[in-house]
């Protein structure tokens, strides 16, 4: 799920502009002079085509070898059997330190050329030095391509077909097997016993979170994300990951007051104890409030959930695998266990 700020943006975001041909025809001009800008090979598949969540059909003369994707959606990929298709990568990949963000997975962040690491960086020079045939990333709004900054998409979407996966107002499973289908496509085996493997793991997790509610039923759960102003409560009917838990039937708040694209409700810190709730799931990004960060706040502080420490990290923007979303379900299903009524 997008977190505050940028469900802010993705709000105002508007349809996809077309254009920039000129643009292409001078980035790719540039290309040619150097010797490893010659078109990929083909590898023989014969054509290619694939219908996305835009309802747009891409279609291409062989299947695409040289994939870039938003860095959660490369993972996602990987798990799923591709390797060296993965090319480039856009949104948060490496840390200050040098070591991969978690939605990385099992990505090699130096394998892969890095197009921008935060909100709103995309290389466009680097992007066409690639000589990508396919960009791929998620789709929270209609039209909005997750990550491909809307100054410069018109620039960038000429480039090489796009690819677009609905992950909002839809439960976790289908992005999951919308992105499995894709790596399917693009050559991956989902018979490959990595992958059966993954499977299985994931339908045992969403079986203990069942098991979970039941074992321990009452407990009232709130996703939430923090940032120095506001406390943003998540809304499960939005929000893919939540939708699915409550599916598997964990008790969600769901916020009243919503802000425009219906993802959050925005409280001033002084209301954060609007919602009742016995375990809380926080946003564990860089981009939002930690537990360290949030003892400043008083507020925080007196909510029954924290003050009896049923606080477990929550991965807003999930990686749609089954090996990424597998570990979620597993904590989930721990958490609510663990949980007593406290609200």
């Amino acid at each position: 799920m997008p977190d505050a700020l940028s469900a802010r943006r993705l709000s105002r975001r508007g349809l996809l502009a077309a254009g920039g041909a000129a643009t292409l025809a001078t980035l790719l001009a540039g290309c040619g002079k150097d010797d490893t800008a010659k078109p990929a090979a083909s590898n023989g598949s014969g054509p290619w085509s694939f219908t996305d969540d835009r309802n747009q059909k891409i279609e291409a003369a062989a299947r695409p070898t040289r994939v870039v994707a938003f860095t959660g959606v490369a993972a996602a990929l990987i798990d799923f059997g591709l390797d060296k298709q993965l090319v480039g990568v856009f949104g948060e990949t490496k840390r200050a330190d040098g070591t991969a963000e978690p939605q990385a997975g099992d990505l090699n962040i130096e394998a892969v050329e890095i197009l921008g690491n935060v909100w709103g960086e995309f290389s466009l020079e680097k992007y066409a030095a690639l000589r990508p045939e396919l960009l791929v990333t998620h789709m929270y709004d209609p039209d909005a391509l997750w990550y491909v900054p809307d100054e410069s998409k018109a620039k960038i979407l000429p480039l090489a077909p796009s690819v677009a996966i609905t992950t909002a107002r839809v439960p976790m499973t289908k992005p999951i097997e919308r992105y499995a289908a894709l790596a399917e496509s693009l050559g991956a085996d989902l018979s490959a016993k990595k992958v059966t493997d993954a499977k299985a793991r994931f339908e045992a997790g969403a079986e203990a979170v069942r098991q979970a509610v039941k074992a321990n039923p009452g407990i009232k759960v709130m996703a939430c994300s923090g940032s120095p102003d506001l406390f943003y409560v998540s809304n499960p009917k939005v929000s893919t990951d939540l939708m699915y838990f409550a599916e598997l039937g964990v008790d969600i708040v769901v916020p009243t007051k919503l802000e425009a694209g219906d993802y959050f409700e925005a409280l001033s810190w002084e209301n954060a104890g609007k919602f009742p709730a016995d375990l809380i799931l926080l946003d564990n990004r860089s981009t939002a409030l930690q537990p360290k960060d949030l003892t400043a706040k008083p507020t925080w502080q007196q909510l029954p959930a924290v003050k009896a420490n049923q606080v477990t990290p929550w991965d807003t923007v999930p990686r749609f695998s089954y090996a990424g979303s597998a570990p979620l379900l597993e904590n989930l299903a721990t958490a609510i266990r663990n949980a007593k009524k406290v609200s």
